[in-house]
């Protein structure tokens, strides 16, 4: 809509129409509006109130601008609720760090007298489907330091995130098994021979719960279509920088964390997971992903 530019004749504001009523600042900002769209007004106090005027011709144009000036304000300030970070994401993170450790040092002196990597990887073969647990124990493992320091700290790093947002329990729970139904889709999907190890599919899907829970959030609020995907996008720029690299990476393995990480956030945020702040919550959420881990390793050594 263009400006529209009025010449109000002298006593055209004699009979002037009140437009707007609030406060000094508001009737500031609001008189700005009408400026900027050339529209003739006075602001004036009485009563401890300030007004903006506007002549009979201009009444039309002034209620328009400030109605769509008043709409666009709504939409542009209306934020996703605050969030209260959850306390214990360091343990959360710490007990991650704990668990990659202790399987890389088992794996490493063969305990059980057990190949941890024959019997743990993702392989995608015939009869893999039956082979759940693979899902679980190849997100534990690791092919050397290099791998598992990287894997470490990125993960111990979005984890906390995680763990802020949902809850320590909560968050590696859904961390987990987004990572476990990756893998797992990962054996299906790929031709037969392909092995993965490697913790990084969970820690894409952990990058992808807190881009999915943004997302879910904000489908819920009246912004514009750029905000409402914003998460995506800056979820999807990090998963291009971090996901790919030589021939030995599992690139559909980070693509399909991330997917089911986003699955996972956005389930979140429209059932309103985590309903409670109850620390017993977490602490049987934590249990169970620990047990999940546990029980996958003990099909695996079996």
């Amino acid at each position: 809509m263009e400006p529209q530019s009025f010449d109000p004749a002298p006593d055209d504001f004699d009979a002037a129409v009140t437009v707007f009523r609030g406060t000094r600042a508001e009737s500031a900002e609001f008189s700005l509006v009408l400026d900027s769209r050339s529209v003739p007004h006075e602001r004036v106090e009485t009563g401890g109130e300030w007004l903006l005027q506007v002549p009979p011709a201009a009444v039309g144009v002034a209620n328009d601008e400030l109605d769509r000036y008043r709409s666009e304000r709504m939409v542009r300030r209306e934020e996703p609720p605050d969030m209260v970070p959850f306390p214990g994401s360091n343990i959360g993170a710490a007990s991650y760090a704990a668990v990659l450790i202790l399987v890389a040092y088992a794996a490493g002196v063969a305990a059980f007298g057990r190949d941890w990597f024959e019997a743990g990887a993702i392989r995608s073969q015939t009869g893999a489907a039956a082979h759940w647990w693979r899902a679980f124990t190849a997100l534990s493992l690791h092919l050397d330091q290099e791998h598992l320091l990287g894997n470490l700290l990125f993960g111990a790093g979005i984890g906390i995130l995680a763990g802020r947002m949902f809850g320590p329990g909560v968050a590696w729970l859904g961390i987990v098994l987004a990572g476990g139904t990756a893998n797992y889709a990962d054996m299906l999907l790929s031709p037969d021979g392909h092995r993965a190890v490697g913790a990084s599919t969970a820690v894409f899907a952990a990058l992808g719960m807190l881009a999915g829970f943004g997302w879910g959030q904000r489908l819920k609020l009246r912004e514009r279509r750029l905000y409402r995907w914003a998460p995506l996008f800056a979820g999807s720029c990090l998963l291009a920088l971090l996901g790919a690299g030589n021939e030995h990476v599992d690139v559909l393995g980070h693509l399909l964390g991330f997917i089911c990480g986003i699955f996972a956030g956005w389930l979140f945020a429209r059932m309103g997971i985590p309903r409670t702040r109850d620390v017993r919550d977490q602490l049987v959420a934590g249990a169970l992903t620990l047990f999940l881990m546990g029980g996958a390793w003990l099909f695996a050594l079996r």
